[in-house]
């Protein structure tokens, strides 16, 4: 993937960088506190390793499968195939839990990757840069919720795209498998969609007794050019160099027959060679950066109008995209509820409000040695209700989702410094019968990058990924949940000499707290710090 600009300094030499001479970075277990590390980045360095909890597990039976095993050296995908194990249930499973395990030597770009089975996605991730010397990494997801699709044989299809030659050296070997946990009393399976459907065509054809219908979006801006860093985009007449007429503000919308019917803010994912510099990311990546979550929209107010057996049009845009220009990608499903009492459920969309989107993109040009500044705001609303005549009754439901962005943009002419702090929400409702879930997610970015004396390159940056969640039941709390993940790094180079010179530090620091009634024990907090490519420490408080 592209890195940002900064004076023309573009991948080739961030990549270099991957090859630095001296002492090897020590590893490091769980612990308070960790090895003291080196003086500055070696050939070699500790694993990737995020802060995020493992996938919890029940104490049940368990059968494990091979999904894709590969080496990844240009873009030609894995294709094979599925078919579900037999000796733990049927589909009635109490978890289904992927697991990609990848590694890497040499020298290479970071590459996007995913997989489907039976044309759905299932996982889309980013692989970390590499050591000369060779890492290892994992990643882990909870996919119980596509047993639908896994419940029968399927094609599998992965890819992560990559270039081999004589300067990126690293082939990306990975195996991905599946473990299914048999479901008992302790541990029955939970309640799953009846059927996935993925989006390979606009047109779309749903069971006439849905009755509760969301959508899943992997929506990613990537695959080189500016619309990997779609938030440091500024209008054609400013002077930078990735242009978006519109400027920044982005949203990922989804429609139903032509009329909208869902909107949200993109997360703003910051993959291992981003913000110029890679030797923030290379032990833990900023994140989601590994396990790219789709976007989920709530689409039941809209069910009676796919139950009527006809094929309806459901499309995903990203607004805010110059005309004509690539480089998101946006795979979708439906996941859909059926009603076993009902052939037909019928009933209406009753409401349709959508506020008119508002936004600006300031630019106040530099004064002779200072900065140009960009200043951007934009939000939008819409409300959806509909009604469905089940074989329990009539259920209302109730969708309204609310986004908003605010950034400053500050750069000198060259840009020799760029600056940005910027700020996403994404405030979802929704109200099903007497239950209303109310979701706030907040995601943030402040970072800057500088190419000082000597040419030396910095680049500090702090991200953040906040979810609040709060479960009504008849007006009265019924569950809870808090997700606050946080980054901040601090790494720099001597960039235009050869790779022996360039003396690179680094240190990081990624603190992921959950609290709720649905996490296990109820709390889950750790903190992992690096410097150099060693894990000086790795802390869990609960």
């Amino acid at each position: 993937m592209r890195r940002h600009r900064i004076m023309g300094l573009l991948g080739a030499l961030t990549l270099a960088a991957g090859a630095l001479a001296g002492p090897a970075a020590a590893a490091a277990g769980p612990a308070s506190a960790g090895p003291v590390p080196p003086a500055e980045f070696g050939t070699d360095w500790h694993d990737p390793l995020t802060a995020a909890p493992p996938v919890e597990r029940p104490a049940t039976r368990s059968c494990r499968v091979t999904l894709a095993e590969a080496r990844f050296s240009d873009f030609t995908p894995y294709r094979g195939s599925y078919t579900p194990p037999t000796g733990c249930g049927r589909s009635d499973w109490a978890k289904a839990v992927l697991r990609l395990d990848g590694k890497v030597k040499g020298r290479q770009y970071d590459r996007l990757g995913n997989l489907t089975l039976g044309g759905v996605e299932i996982l889309r991730t980013s692989t970390p840069e590499p050591s000369p010397d060779g890492i290892a990494w994992s990643v882990e997801k909870d996919v119980t919720r596509y047993r639908d699709v896994l419940s029968r044989p399927q094609p599998v299809e992965m890819l992560i795209g990559n270039v081999v030659n004589d300067t990126y050296t690293g082939v990306i070997d990975v195996k991905v498998t599946l473990t299914l946990y048999a479901a008992d009393r302790h541990h029955p399976a939970p309640d799953t969609p009846d059927r996935v459907l993925p989006l390979t065509t606009p047109a779309v054809t749903t069971p006439r007794n849905t009755e509760r219908l969301l959508a899943e979006v992997y929506a990613t801006g990537s695959g080189g050019g500016c619309e990997e860093y779609w938030y440091l985009t500024v209008p054609d007449a400013a002077p930078y160099s990735c242009k978006a007429a519109d400027g920044p503000h982005r949203e990922v919308r989804i429609s139903v027959d032509g009329r909208l019917a869902g909107l949200a803010a993109p997360f703003p994912t910051v993959w291992t060679g981003g913000w110029s510099n890679p030797f923030l990311w290379y032990v833990t990546p900023g994140p989601r950066a590994f396990d790219v979550q789709p976007i989920v929209y709530d689409l039941t107010p809209y069910a009676a109008l796919f139950n009527d057996g006809r094929p309806h049009r459901v499309e995903v845009s990203v607004a805010g995209v110059p005309a004509g220009q690539a480089g998101w990608n946006t795979p979708a499903s439906l996941l859909l509820w059926q009603d076993h009492g009902r052939q037909v459920v019928t009933g209406a969309l009753t409401r349709h409000e959508e506020g008119a989107p508002t936004g600006s993109s300031r630019w106040t040009p530099a004064a002779p040695g200072g900065e140009h500044r960009l200043d951007t705001d934009g939000a939008h609303r819409l409300t959806a209700t509909g009604h469905l005549d089940t074989s329990r009754g009539r259920v209302t439901t109730t969708v309204t989702r609310a986004v908003s962005h605010t950034s400053a943009h500050r750069w000198t002419d060259g840009e020799a410094r760029d600056a940005l702090d910027a700020s996403w929400t994404d405030e979802e409702s929704v109200t099903r019968g007497d239950t209303t879930t109310r979701t706030a997610r907040t995601y943030t970015m402040d970072g800057e990058t500088t190419l000082g004396a000597g040419d030396r390159l910095r680049t500090v940056l702090s991200l953040g990924d906040r979810a609040d969640t709060l479960t009504l039941r008849g007006g009265r709390p019924a569950g809870r949940s808090h997700l606050d993940d946080r980054y901040t790094g601090d790494a720099s180079y001597t960039a235009n000499v050869p790779r022996e010179q360039r003396h690179a530090v680094g240190t990081s620091t990624e603190r992921y707290r959950l609290y709720g009634t649905d996490t296990g024990g109820g709390c889950y907090d750790r903190t992992v710090s690096t410097a150099q490519g060693t894990v000086t420490e790795d802390r869990l408080r609960c």
